[in-house]
C-alpha cells in the first residue's frame, strides 16, 4: 500500500513539473518577448508589478483554499446556491488548490519577476549608462524580494481571517467558468 501511494505522489509530482515547465516556458517567453518589442522601461516596470501581484493573488486563493472550512460550504450547497458546490470541492481538493496556486503559479511568478527585473536592469544600464549593474542589480532584486513577502505575508493573513469568503468568491468565478465551457475543473467533489 505504502509503495503505491509514492509511486502515485511520485506520478503526481512528475506531471507538475512537466506542466509547470511548459507554462514558465511560454509565460517566460512571452513576457520577455513582449519587454524586448516594448523596449520601454516603464511599460517593464509596469509588467513586473502586475506579475507581482498575480503571485500574490494565488497565494491569497491557496492559502485560503487551505484554511476554509466545509461545513458552511455544505450547507449552502444543500440549499442549491450557485457556487457552493464549487467550493465544496475546492475544499475537498485544498491540498491540489494549495500546490498549483501557492507553488506552480507562485513560483513561475517569481522566476518571471526575478527575470523582468533583470531586463529592467539591463535596459537601464544600456539606455542611461548605469555606472554600477551590480549595485543596480542587487537593488531590483532586494524591492522584487521585498514587494514579493511583503504582499504575500498581509496577503496569507487576509486568506486566513476571510477563508470561506474567499473561497465563495472564487467559486463562483469556477462555477461560471463551468457552466460557460462545461468543464468541471474538480470531478466528483475530488
Amino acid at each position: 500500500m505504502r509503495d503505491q501511494i509514492k509511486r502515485n505522489n511520485l506520478i503526481a509530482a512528475s506531471i507538475v513539473a512537466f506542466f509547470t515547465f511548459f507554462i514558465a516556458l511560454l509565460v517566460s517567453v512571452g513576457s520577455q518577448a513582449l519587454i524586448t518589442a516594448i523596449n520601454n522601461v516603464w511599460i517593464a516596470v509596469i509588467l513586473l508589478f502586475i506579475i507581482i501581484a498575480l503571485g500574490i493573488f494565488f497565494d491569497i486563493i491557496g492559502t485560503a483554499a487551505a484554511a476554509a472550512t466545509l461545513p458552511p460550504f455544505n450547507a449552502k450547497a444543500a440549499k442549491k446556491i450557485s457556487g457552493a458546490v464549487q467550493a465544496v470541492k475546492i475544499t475537498r481538493n485544498a491540498s491540489v488548490v494549495a500546490n498549483y496556486c501557492n507553488d506552480v503559479i507562485g513560483d513561475i511568478a517569481g522566476t518571471l519577476s526575478g527575470a523582468i527585473g533583470a531586463a529592467i536592469v539591463f535596459n537601464l544600464a544600456g539606455s542611461f549608462s548605469v555606472p554600477d549593474t551590480v549595485l543596480t542589480g542587487a537593488v531590483m532584486t532586494s524591492l522584487v524580494a521585498a514587494l514579493t513577502v511583503g504582499g504575500k505575508a498581509v496577503g496569507k493573513s487576509i486568506a486566513i481571517e476571510n477563508a470561506n469568503a474567499i473561497i465563495f468568491r472564487v467559486a463562483k468565478v469556477m462555477a461560471w467558468w463551468e457552466d460557460l465551457t462545461g468543464i468541471e475543473l474538480f470531478k466528483n467533489g475530488r
